[in-house]
């Protein structure tokens, strides 16, 4: 990987988001390897123009062992102002924890995390995927290291006491439910999550691993993993999913009072969605067409911070032919050098 393939793929990926209808996303940035890597990554965020949070995290084989490059960190935080896109880009740390394939060392992961306070930036962290080891959140509530500040994403294995754990630090939870399935992970207890009044939103982990970025798909199958779970088709409403997707998942990232909802004094963040597909015939209320039916193909326009990035259905300020075509060459460089085949 290059930095130019960093570049690459997070516009695909940014550009493939805006089409289908999100308005923010969370760039969880595993792949740095050094700061040209990450500038080059925030680039491609800022170039589609679509609201996000960078997240530092380690780069793919780096050893569990070795602390982040903490100075690269307080380096683009000094300097955020010249990356933030006017504000529309935020900066937070895609933490660690305590465990990834078996347990860190306290030193690393004490170290990022009290780095990612010192500077006053969130922190998001994959935990409890798996069953083994088991109570992960209650060992990092026990460590002093969940908070309002701390993301968790999947949650899948948490106990009903962890919840409170999640409840009573103030933390919030990222549903992965579609790639949760798509890898075996399990299915993680939205409704209990959302009995104890903790904030979650959706996620998609990752494109490549699930097929797309289609935030009516990944609604759906919230509800109908959930729906499952529980043996009762009832049990996760419609609406209650299309919140996940919008005010829920603002609340989720810690931005509910700038975006999320139709309200004065909050941002520009919207979208319009055609009724008048074939597709979109089938349902009256608004919340079961959306979320039953609709496809990323119905999505007509899409506005973030007042600026239309999509209108009648194509694309505004990006050729969606054009981002393809560099990120398929991107690709096949790779494979050449890694004569990959």
């Amino acid at each position: 990987m290059t930095p130019d393939d960093m570049y690459q793929g997070a516009r695909l990926s940014a550009a493939e988001a805006i089409n289908s209808g999100m308005t923010t996303v969370h760039d969880w940035c595993h792949n740095i390897r050094s700061r040209e890597f990450a500038e080059r990554d925030i680039q491609a965020l800022k170039d589609t123009g679509v609201r996000a949070r960078f997240s530092y995290g380690w780069a793919q084989g780096q050893d569990d062992s070795e602390i982040l490059k903490i100075a690269d960190i307080e380096a683009l935080h000094g300097d955020w102002k010249n990356h933030s896109n006017e504000g529309l880009i935020s900066l937070g740390l895609g933490w660690r924890g305590m465990f990834r394939a078996g347990p860190l060392p306290e030193n690393v992961y004490r170290t990022e995390a009290e780095a990612a306070r010192r500077m006053g930036i969130p922190l998001t962290v994959h935990i409890q995927s798996r069953a083994n080891p088991p109570r992960q959140i209650e060992a990092h509530a026990k460590a002093g290291l969940l908070g309002k500040d701390v993301q968790l994403v999947h949650a899948v294995w948490a106990t009903p006491d962890e919840i409170k754990m999640v409840k009573d630090t103030g933390a919030t939870i990222s549903l992965a439910t579609t790639s949760d399935m798509r890898i075996g992970f399990g299915l993680p207890p939205v409704s209990d999550f959302l009995a104890a009044g903790i904030p979650c939103g959706i996620s998609v982990d990752t494109s490549a691993l699930i097929g797309g970025s289609s935030v009516f798909g990944v609604m759906r199958n919230v509800r109908d993993a959930e729906n499952a779970r529980t043996l009762n088709e009832f049990k996760l409403t419609a609406r209650r999913v299309l919140e996940l997707g919008t005010i829920e998942g603002a609340r989720s990232m810690g931005i509910d009072q700038q975006v999320g909802s139709l309200k004065p004094g909050k941002r520009a963040d919207i979208i319009t969605v055609t009724t008048r597909a074939l597709n979109m015939g089938g349902f009256a209320d608004p919340a079961h067409l959306l979320i039953g039916s609709a496809l990323p193909e119905n999505v007509d326009t899409v506005v973030i911070d007042g600026r239309i990035l999509k209108r009648d259905g194509k694309l505004t300020a990006l050729s969606g032919s054009e981002v393809v075509a560099d990120a398929r060459a991107s690709l096949e460089a790779i494979r050449k050098r890694a004569n990959w085949r």
